[in-house]
C-alpha cells in the first residue's frame, strides 16, 4: 500500500515552503522535473510515469494514483515520496524502476502480443483489468489488500454456501488444476469472513443438488442459501528465454473460468458469472515459470469474479432453524461461526408457501410463515451452535426458522 506523506505548512514569519506535489497530484516546478527529451522546450515538458525530483532533499516519484476512480476527484497520477513507494502489480512493466531493462520489456510485451494474437485466432479475447474489478490482487500463496472495500450487507452474518469441485476442462486434466482452482476458490472466498464454505460431503444428499427436493431440504435443513458450480477452462501458456545478463524462462499463462450461482430457495440460477485473466500479470520467471505463472492466471481468474460472487450471494437474506426445544431452552444451528453473539435477539416464524410467479411460472421464493415470537441468544457453543430464552411468543418448533432482528 502507497502512503502519502504532505509537508506543505508554512510558518507565519517566514517564507512558504514548496509544495509537496504528493499532496496536491500537481505537476512538477519546471526547474525540478527530469530534463526534457531533446527537441521538446523544458516549459511544455510532461512528467511521465517514473519521473524523479527532488523537494527540500526528498526524492519524490510520478507515479499511478492508486485512488484515481475510486475516490472523487483524484488525479490519475501523483507525486509519491520515494521512500515510501511501493511498485503495484504489473508497474513494472509500465517503466524501469526496479523492472525490466528496455531491451527485456521490449521483448515481454512481444510475447504477450504474440500470446494474446494466438488467443484471437481461436476466437479468445484476453480480459483486461480495470481497478474497479479487481478485489485484491493474490500474491504468491497469499493475498495483499485490494483496491476495494466491499460492504457488508447487514445484518453481518455468515451465508453457508457449497462450492462443488470445479470441473476441469482444460488440456492440462492430469496437473489436477480443476482441484487445485477449488481449493484456491474456497480459500478466496471464506478469506473475507462473508461466507462459509460447507463440504457437500457431510450433508449425505443423494442425486443431484439441483434437484428441487433436494435444494430445498439443503436450505431448510442445513441452512445451505447457494450452491456454486464452476468450470476451468481455456487455459494457454507461452514462455521464452530472454537473451542477456538473466536468461531466465518467463512465462505467461490465461485462464477462465465461468460459474452458475444457483439459489437454494428458490431452484433456479441467480447469476451465471465468468472471469478471465489479464495476461501481463500472470508474468512468472525462472524454474517452473509456466507452472506458476498457471496457478497465477487462476488466482486473477477468480479474482475477476470474486466480488459479483460475494454480492449475489450476500443478497440473499440469512436465516437459521431451530434444532431443538428443551423446556425454556431453544437450540439454534448457528452460532459463533455465522457470526451470533451473545444477548442477539431473533425472529422466529414458520416456514412460509412458496410465491409463484403467475406469468412467468418461475418461483420467486418462500416467503415467512406465521410470526411465532422472539428469542435471546444466552450462548454460543459447539463450532456453531447456541441456545436462546424466548423473549415473546411460544409454541416453536424444530422446523421454525430465525432471522435476525
Amino acid at each position: 500500500m502507497v502512503i502519502v506523506l504532505a509537508s506543505c505548512s508554512y510558518m507565519p514569519w517566514g517564507k512558504k515552503k514548496d509544495e509537496d506535489p504528493s499532496k496536491t497530484g500537481k505537476k512538477a516546478d519546471s526547474a525540478t522535473q527530469k530534463k526534457p527529451t531533446r527537441g521538446e522546450p523544458e516549459e511544455t515538458r510532461e512528467p511521465e510515469m517514473g519521473d524523479i525530483k527532488v523537494i527540500d532533499g526528498v526524492e519524490y516519484i510520478y507515479t499511478r494514483n492508486r485512488k484515481y476512480m475510486l475516490t472523487p476527484y483524484e488525479p490519475p497520477y501523483v507525486w509519491v515520496r520515494k521512500d515510501q513507494y511501493t511498485p503495484g502489480i504489473g508497474e513494472a512493466l509500465s517503466f524501469g524502476i526496479g523492472g525490466p531493462s528496455k531491451k527485456e520489456k521490449d521483448e515481454l510485451e512481444k510475447r504477450i502480443a504474440k500470446l494474446e494474437e494466438e488467443l484471437k485466432k481461436k476466437g479468445i479475447q484476453p480480459q483486461m483489468a480495470y481497478p474497479t474489478q479487481m478485489g485484491s490482487i493474490p500474491v504468491g500463496l497469499g493475498y495483499m489488500q485490494g483496491l476495494i472495500s466491499f460492504e457488508y450487507p447487514s445484518p453481518k452474518m455468515k451465508r453457508r454456501i457449497i462450492v462443488l469441485p470445479v470441473t476441469d476442462n482444460t488440456n492440462y486434466k492430469s496437473e489436477g488444476l480443476g482441484e487445485l482452482a477449488t481449493k484456491r476458490l474456497i480459500s478466496r472466498l471464506e478469506s473475507t469472513g462473508t461466507v462459509i464454505c460447507v463440504d457437500p460431503n457431510t450433508l449425505n444428499i443423494r442425486g443431484s443438488y439441483f434437484d428441487i427436493a433436494n435444494a430445498r431440504k439443503m436450505n431448510e435443513d442445513f441452512g445451505i442459501q447457494a450452491i456454486l458450480k464452476t468450470t476451468l477452462s481455456d487455459v494457454y501458456t507461452s514462455s521464452s528465454r530472454i537473451e542477456g545478463r538473466d536468461e531466465k524462462e518467463t512465462s505467461f499463462a490465461m485462464s477462465k473460468l465461468a460459474m452458475d450461482i444457483f439459489n437454494t430457495d428458490t431452484g433456479k440460477t441467480m447469476k451465471q458469472l465468468s472471469g478471465r485473466n489479464p495476461i501481463s500479470l500472470s508474468r512468472e520467471r525462472g524454474d517452473l515459470s509456466t507452472e506458476k505463472a498457471k496457478i497465477k492466471a487462476i488466482d486473477l481468474a477468480i479474482e475477476m469474479i470474486a466480488e459479483d460472487v460475494l454480492k449475489t450471494v450476500l443478497s440473499v437474506d440469512w436465516h437459521s432453524r431451530i434444532a431443538s426445544v428443551d423446556g425454556a431452552k431453544v437450540y439454534i444451528n448457528a452460532g459463533r461461526l455465522s457470526g451470533l453473539e451473545k444477548g442477539r435477539v431473533l425472529e422466529v416464524y414458520a416456514p412460509g408457501e412458496e410465491i409463484i410467479d403467475p406469468k412467468t411460472k418461475q418461483p420467486l421464493g418462500r416467503k415467512k410463515g406465521a410470526f411465532k415470537g422472539e428469542l435471546e441468544v444466552m450462548e454460543l457453543f459447539g463450532v456453531d451452535a447456541s441456545w436462546a430464552k424466548s423473549n415473546a411468543g411460544g409454541s416453536f418448533s424444530s422446523t421454525d426458522l430465525v432471522y435476525v432482528k
